[in-house]
């Protein structure tokens, strides 16, 4: 085996000499013919790879949000609390053709990700979600994103001013779930431009599995540029980072209903001991012009007989969140990239559960040093809460807290 195995390295040997010897042997043809074998990459929004005949292509981003909180609760000990809000891997591109594209995300911290309870799903999936986009007014989506509801809740987590969303974002807004998406838009410049977005889905929210009826959740909004879309698509983000040149404003309307929802919050909450169907009204303003921005936020769910009752026990309730609140929201960047802004929110419980969930307000005042326009930014962030009672009492609290953000 031994003479076997020189003497065929030997032969290998004399016809790469012939090889070279006759043909006139280049090293560069080889490293070409390597290199058309290769993907293409591409750095712009996060890592992208290209397939060598473009049948194609991934987008590879990542973020993480670490922040600290200092919180004073009236009667209560003050609170140090330091902690990865958010992280998260995104993917996107598509597959054989452009017009057929998808989208991945993932997170894992350990509020995105909630806490693991038997018979339920643990919540990594965020996104997964196949688009298919002929031309640039169409797109269809199938599987499981953002429904298109209220412009904050829209918007990337990533993509925020403040450090977090609002009090009615985060009780009133119709989050993810899976279904089916169309949109059709009209977009330009420096003139009049509209979107219409409809989606049917199935109500429960991201990775629900216990389907068990045929009751389905419906939602359409229209959107409205009346001097013509955002620079680079500046509607998807808070703060007038592109200083816009002429005035950009944008208007819209959604309406959700979740017909026999399982939820407290229709895509969100605890489970409920009976079926509730849910109507949500989600109406928003955004401008911006010369580093000022100004977004306002009118949101609602109601619910016939939203409070269910478990029927082993009359005493323990679980209930729809009904109500309704308004945002408002306002800054200016300053041409060394600080912005300075400012929130004011109200919520407004309905009566049924006013017993158990008081009024709210917050104000909020806030600094933010842009690094990397959103992807790389420091946030510092002073809030004030006031919530009535139904009994009366009013309780005050206050948090001071500073995040990172920081991603491709």
């Amino acid at each position: 085996m031994h003479f076997f195995q020189k003497n065929l390295v030997g032969i290998l040997c004399c016809i790469l000499f012939a090889n070279t010897t006759t043909y006139g042997w280049d090293p560069s043809e080889t490293e070409d013919l390597r290199l058309s074998h290769l993907p293409y990459y591409s750095y712009g929004q996060g890592l992208g790879i290209t397939s060598p005949d473009s049948l194609y292509q991934l987008k590879i981003r990542f973020r993480i949000q670490n922040r600290v909180s200092y919180q004073r609760t009236d009667g209560k000990n003050a609170v140090i609390d330091g902690e990865i809000r958010r992280l998260r891997l995104r993917f996107d591109g598509y597959v054989g053709d452009p017009r057929f594209q998808y989208t991945l995300q993932l997170s894992f911290a350990p509020d995105d990700v909630g806490s693991i309870e038997e018979g339920k799903n643990i919540n990594v999936i965020r996104d997964a979600v196949i688009f298919y986009k002929p031309d640039k007014h169409w797109s269809f989506g199938f599987g499981q994103t953002k429904l298109p509801g209220n412009r904050q809740r829209v918007n990337s987590s990533g993509a925020l001013q403040f450090t977090d969303r609002t009090i009615n974002n985060a009780r009133f807004n119709i989050d993810r779930d899976f279904g089916v998406q169309v949109f059709r838009s009209h977009m330009f410049a420096n003139k009049f431009s509209w979107s219409l977005k409809g989606a049917v889905t199935m109500g429960e929210g991201r990775n629900w599995t216990q389907n068990n009826d045929d009751n389905l959740a419906y939602t359409g909004k229209i959107e409205l540029y009346p001097f013509g879309s955002f620079t680079k698509n500046g509607a998807y983000f808070e703060g007038d980072l592109m200083r816009e040149a002429t005035p950009k404003l944008l208007l819209s309307a959604a309406f959700h209903q979740n017909n026999d929802a399982k939820r407290t919050q229709g895509q969100l909450g605890a489970d409920l001991y009976e079926p509730r169907t849910m109507q949500s009204v989600l109406i928003d303003m955004m401008f911006k012009y010369k580093g000022f921005a100004l977004m306002s936020a009118y949101m609602s769910r109601s619910a016939d007989n939203p409070i269910t009752v478990n029927p082993s026990d009359p005493v323990d309730i679980r209930y729809v969140y009904v109500g309704s609140g308004v945002d408002i929201q306002g800054s200016y960047l300053f041409e060394n990239n600080l912005e300075a802004l400012f929130r004011y929110s109200t919520q407004t419980v309905g009566s049924h559960i006013f017993p158990y969930v008081p009024h709210t307000q917050q104000y909020a005042v806030g600094l933010t040093k842009y690094i990397w326009e959103h992807a790389f930014k420091l946030q510092s962030e002073l809030c004030y809460q006031l919530e009535d009672f139904h009994s009366g009492i009013q309780q005050k609290s206050w948090y001071l807290r500073f995040q990172i953000e920081m991603g491709i």
